[in-house]
């Protein structure tokens, strides 16, 4: 359980202010219909995130026992640092549009979430915890619960959320669980 609540709680907050919310509002201003978009977010996460926890987890099963402690907490605080920096909205139209709602939202998060904060925070998160399944779902909640308001609100909420202090919050949560995780390092041995 605590994969999942960490990994929905890391991703829901990161997610706020980041390139992916300021997709979802581009969509839903292109496309009328709400459903679509949710579930393309939906599938696009689910297929990236999938694939990032098991590469996280993966990686953690070859690094020697005594580094991976270390090696986490120093991604923790990059991700964190990372966190403070604001995305910009860099998206141009795109020749996916022309797919439909669900097909164009699935592909553009996909290939939005490449890269992304929340992409290498899922593959950490993984390495950290043991239960791949539940930082994926983690994740996928998340991404969702982030998502799904801009989608059912859009302009009204972006415009109210303090996305400075949603960054500061963030990057507070990550460096958290750099503590969490070198002290539970340090207190096993």
């Amino acid at each position: 359980m605590d994969a999942f609540l960490a990994s929905s709680l890391a991703v829901f907050i990161a997610e706020i202010g980041d390139k992916t919310q300021l997709l979802s509002l581009f969509l839903v201003g292109r496309f009328a219909r709400r459903t679509p978009i949710i579930l393309g977010i939906l599938v696009a996460t689910l297929l990236n995130h999938a694939l990032s926890a098991w590469l996280g987890a993966w990686v953690a099963s070859w690094l020697p026992p005594a580094w991976l402690p270390w090696i986490l907490t120093g991604s923790f605080v990059a991700i964190a640092l990372w966190l403070l920096v604001p995305d910009r909205d860099d998206n141009e139209d795109s020749g996916f549009l022309g797919l439909g709602a669900f097909l164009a939202t699935t592909v553009l998060f996909f290939l939005a979430e490449i890269g992304d904060k929340t992409q290498i925070a899922t593959v950490v998160l993984a390495a950290r915890f043991t239960e791949t399944f539940w930082v994926i779902v983690g994740t996928t909640v998340g991404m969702l619960a982030a998502n799904v308001p801009v989608i059912m609100a859009g302009k009204w909420l972006m415009a109210r959320l303090p996305l400075a202090t949603a960054r500061i919050g963030a990057s507070i949560l990550f460096l958290i669980l750099a503590v969490i995780t070198i002290w539970s390092a340090l207190t096993a041995g």
